[in-house]
């Protein structure tokens, strides 16, 4: 098989989160964002290390599993959701195959507890970051997610389907209020242009609204006529606040150098589980509400007893896990590198009544050292590259008793679980919870427990029938002590030594 070739196969396995194999004479071929079934016409276009893979030319025929009418129009061109044309039950057993082939390949005599689906399919999101650019070099203004496999193309995602419509008009008001005008998106390569990204954020419980523009600080322009119609469109939300964020970073990604607010203010609040959380542009929260309720149910099952515990939650985010566990636990310590996360949830705990949380501001691989308090149980909620070797080291140090880990990423999961099994923690249950219907990630929960020195196995044995003729051979413990002892110096004690062994 060479570069540039170009095959014909039909879809065998697939791997998390959407890597599909053929098999053929020649050899296999791995080709990302296919499904089960398919068959595909695939060209060859990158070989390395005995592995080949291949991009996709043509679906010749469809997977028999994809029986679900396809209700969005930029489904295949959006490089956001994947598995759109599967009925939801094949997305439960697509992920639940996956997830538990990756933590078979690494752990034995665990308790699979299978996947749980979201209570919502369709508009469950409650925060998208739209981007601009153009559909095409040189063409229109276009404000939505990249194209699938372009780094720069950008598709208009005006009806988006795992959204509540409320982030489309938004999204199409503030497209259409800047075509009028003729602003420029920022273009990568040349660092110019103005417009990079639009932040929309809405509480799924509350129906609260947080709109956030992202821009370069190249112009200097007078949004109030953005705010004015943005406030005047008719929404099923609340907008609380609208927000102008300037970011001159290199890098494309959502970096906030300033904010300003534009109206009303800089948070919104969610309801998890009976408790409120206030949610500011950047910090860290579940992006599916009602998902995360029963994501962090199960979580709370796998914790179990906390009644005068210490509890760690690590990655803590604006807090969640914290203050769910918080009120039947001895103390709650959550560590998260973003600040003002810190700073929401210490408000969070404060309005929810909670006076034993305590949450530090900053990178766990270096709090970690500094913290006061000895947990009796962990929580880890890293983000999707899972947790820094050596702060996983120091994690394992605590020697708690009992870990949950819960994951977003489960490749990352299972590379984490090797190191965790070899410092002596055993996986006793995995749950799969899926938070995102349509695409191909999904959380992993984990229950992890020490085993501990004294762990016995206790064996029954008869004398009577061992050969203790080899045995009796051997000097004694008193034997070589007393051999050791002469006036031989050391070579009486290595001497020694050896009748002992």
């Amino acid at each position: 098989m060479k570069k540039g070739e170009i095959y014909e196969g039909i879809i065998g396995r697939f791997d998390f989160p959407d890597k599909g194999y053929i098999e053929l004479p020649e050899g296999k071929i791995g080709i990302k964002h296919t499904l089960p079934g398919q068959k595909v016409r695939v060209m060859i276009n990158k070989k390395r290390g005995g592995k080949v893979e291949g991009r996709v030319l043509e679906v010749l025929e469809p997977s028999k599993l994809e029986t679900a009418e396809n209700p969005c129009p930029h489904f295949g061109i959006c490089g956001g959701c994947t598995y759109q044309t599967l009925p939801y039950e094949e997305q439960l057993k697509i992920k639940e195959k996956q997830v538990k082939d990756l933590i078979d390949s690494v752990c034995e005599d665990y308790e699979f507890e299978g996947i749980k689906g979201s209570p919502i399919e369709d508009g469950y999101r409650n925060k998208m970051e739209f981007s601009f650019g153009d559909e095409f070099k040189d063409g229109p203004l276009a404000l939505g997610m990249h194209k699938r496999g372009s780094f720069y193309d950008v598709v208009t995602t005006g009806n988006c389907q795992i959204v509540n419509s409320d982030f489309t008009d938004i999204l199409k008001a503030v497209k259409g209020y800047f075509e009028e005008k003729g602003t420029g998106f920022y273009k990568k390569m040349q660092h110019t242009g103005y417009l990079r990204h639009l932040l929309v954020r809405r509480a799924i419980k509350t129906g609260e609204i947080l709109i956030d523009l992202v821009t370069t600080s190249q112009e200097d322009m007078d949004l109030q006529p953005l705010t004015d119609l943005l406030l005047g469109l008719s929404l099923d939300g609340t907008i609380v606040g609208i927000l102008h964020t300037f970011n001159d970073s290199l890098a494309d990604v959502v970096k906030n150098d300033r904010t300003d607010i534009l109206y009303g203010q800089d948070f919104f609040f969610e309801e998890l589980l009976g408790l409120k959380f206030k949610i500011s542009p950047f910090s860290f929260f579940q992006t599916n509400s009602l998902g995360a309720e029963v994501l962090y149910e199960t979580t709370r099952g796998y914790v179990g007893e906390t009644k005068d515990k210490v509890v760690f939650d690590l990655y803590s985010g604006t807090g969640t896990i914290a203050q769910i566990l918080a009120p039947v636990a001895k103390k709650v310590v959550g560590v998260e590198i973003v600040g003002e996360a810190v700073e929401a949830a210490r408000e969070n705990a404060k309005r929810n009544g909670l006076e034993n949380c305590e949450f530090i501001a900053g990178d766990v691989l270096k709090v970690i050292d500094e913290l006061q308090d000895k947990p009796d149980l962990i929580v880890l909620d890293p983000p999707r590259d899972g947790i820094h070797p050596k702060a996983l080291g120091k994690i394992i140090d605590f020697g708690v008793d009992k870990l949950v880990y819960v994951s977003c990423k489960p490749t990352s999961l299972v590379r984490d679980l090797v190191v965790l099994q070899e410092r002596g923690y055993e996986v006793e249950k995995v749950c799969c919870v899926d938070m995102f219907p349509s695409t191909a990630n999904v959380e992993t929960v984990v229950l992890l427990s020490q085993q501990k020195a004294d762990d016995k196995i206790e064996v029954d044995l008869d004398l009577d029938e061992l050969d203790v003729t080899l045995a009796e051979s051997k000097g004694t413990y008193v034997e070589s002590k007393d051999y050791a002892l002469k006036p031989d110096g050391l070579q009486g004690y290595v001497d020694a030594m050896n009748v002992f062994n």
